[in-house]
């Protein structure tokens, strides 16, 4: 028993432009929100390596200074 043949249905060319458009559109949309997710990702990580930078200056100056007698 054979199977049915499979028949392509052509997409007719005025249909196509605009879905690419729109699919270039959403595209576009997903790239701008990668790019500015990507962006806060560097600034979160410069904010953090701040922070860290403080704490281990804070902690260095801490562990160096000589405990005073009462």
């Amino acid at each position: 028993m054979q199977a049915a043949p499979v028949r392509a249905i052509p997409v007719v060319p005025y249909v196509t432009a605009p879905l690419r458009a729109v699919e270039a559109v959403l595209m576009r949309r997903g790239q701008e929100i990668a790019r500015r997710n990507a962006w806060n990702a560097v600034l979160e990580d410069r904010r953090r390596a701040h922070d860290r930078r403080e704490a281990q200056f804070v902690l260095e100056a801490a562990s160096s200074r000589t405990p005073r007698a009462t």
